[in-house]
């Protein structure tokens, strides 16, 4: 199962949001973000017009994953490196107890620093 984290900003659009899936240049089963980010209506938008689940995780699940890249606001606010990052190795993890997951593409960042999205796969236990 590959999973898209997926990080933005307040002013993102699903365009935004789609543009930064488009840079990893993966296709995905599911997107997975924070609950916050999870649920805005953007997010909900963007899943709805690709067809994809998306998996709200708490803030603490990804507090502490270790990435390949680091954001230092990131880090300040949700005690990992990158949200995206963090996001869909959580993501690629979630409902499987034991599993692992192998970041497949790290952080990219749209053109206008809008949105972020990384790729992860479970690989099974």
């Amino acid at each position: 199962m590959k999973v898209a984290g997926i990080g933005f900003r307040a002013a993102a659009t699903a365009a935004d949001l789609q543009a930064a899936l488009a840079l990893t240049g993966e296709h995905v089963d599911a997107l997975a973000s924070v609950a916050e980010k999870a649920g805005a209506p953007v997010m909900q938008a963007f899943a709805r017009s690709i067809g994809l689940p998306v998996i709200a995780l708490r803030e603490q699940d990804i507090a502490g994953e270790q990435t390949l890249t680091c954001s230092p606001r990131i880090k300040a606010r949700f005690g990992t490196g990158s949200l995206a990052e963090a996001a869909a190795l959580v993501g690629a993890r979630h409902g499987v107890p034991g599993a692992k997951a192998r970041l497949l593409a790290p952080r990219v960042v749209t053109a206008d620093g809008l949105a972020t999205a990384a790729i992860a796969e479970r690989l099974e236990p």
